[in-house]
């Protein structure tokens, strides 16, 4: 094993996960938890939300795109967020788990903005009478989506993969400042696109079985990106760790028990 893996192991018992010998087999134990409650939540959600909720009394059936819309774009922007932090922490500290996790949520981030961006204009096109209509909101929201592209190409048109987390951290950390424009684009500017039916310092408002759908649906997003990421961060470590010894040693264990 490489000197630069084995002294991260030692000291602090949660530092010694940020060496990716540590964190590798720690992530394999964690996927199938995260996976069996992605599953739960978003059986239990897509029950609440389509056949327990009531039909709006405005937009009627159509508002159920909701429970996929929401949790979608709640997700983009959290994960985004999530991603800069870990690429932001591997450009200060230097640490390669860093940049590998920032790799790792970044296809999922990406797919959830698409999501949200499709259901959205699914949902518009009823509400509005045109799935686009290019306020602040959408504009910023396809922003978003080019930003988490932007870092998945710079990435990987980059072959040194330290270069390559370095160059990503710097657009992840500059693109940041989109968040909070999508978040508060509604309140700057006069947009077609409703407030937030959901806030930290007030009531819902909207029906309890809504919310409770929509909350269920989030955490099932939340669940199954933190099993994707987990998934996904083995596979990068895997390719960037193939000549370390620990690689190959778990290589033999695996080709040994195969043969077994």
């Amino acid at each position: 094993m490489k000197a630069e893996s084995i002294e991260p192991l030692h000291g602090n018992p949660l530092l010694r996960f940020a060496a990716p010998p540590a964190f590798f087999p720690l992530a394999g134990r964690m996927i199938p938890y995260f996976t069996a409650l992605a599953v739960v939540f978003g059986v239990a959600g897509l029950y609440v939300g389509f056949f327990v909720a009531p039909t709006d009394a405005q937009q009627g059936e159509s508002y159920r795109i909701i429970f996929i819309h929401v949790p979608a774009a709640w997700m983009s922007m959290f994960l985004y967020v999530v991603m800069a932090l870990w690429a932001a922490t591997g450009l200060v500290l230097n640490t390669r788990l860093s940049g590998m996790m920032a790799a790792a949520i970044a296809p999922t981030g990406a797919m959830f903005t698409f999501v949200a961006l499709w259901t959205g204009a699914l949902w518009g096109k009823p509400t509005w009478g045109a799935g686009w209509v290019g306020d602040a909101r959408l504009t910023s929201e396809l922003i978003l989506l080019f930003l988490y592209l932007g870092f998945i190409g710079l990435t990987s048109a980059i072959d040194d993969p330290r270069r390559a987390d370095r160059a990503g951290a710097v657009l992840a950390i500059v693109g940041v400042i989109n968040v909070p424009i999508i978040y508060y684009s509604v309140k700057w500017w006069n947009t077609l696109h409703q407030g937030a039916s959901v806030s930290l310092t007030r009531a819902p408002s909207m029906a309890m079985t809504m919310f409770t759908g929509m909350l269920l649906l989030a955490l099932a997003a939340w669940m199954y990106s933190i099993a994707v990421a987990l998934w996904r961060v083995r596979s990068i470590i895997l390719e960037r760790e193939k000549t370390a010894r620990w690689v190959r040693e778990q290589g033999g264990v695996r080709e040994k028990g195969a043969e077994a």
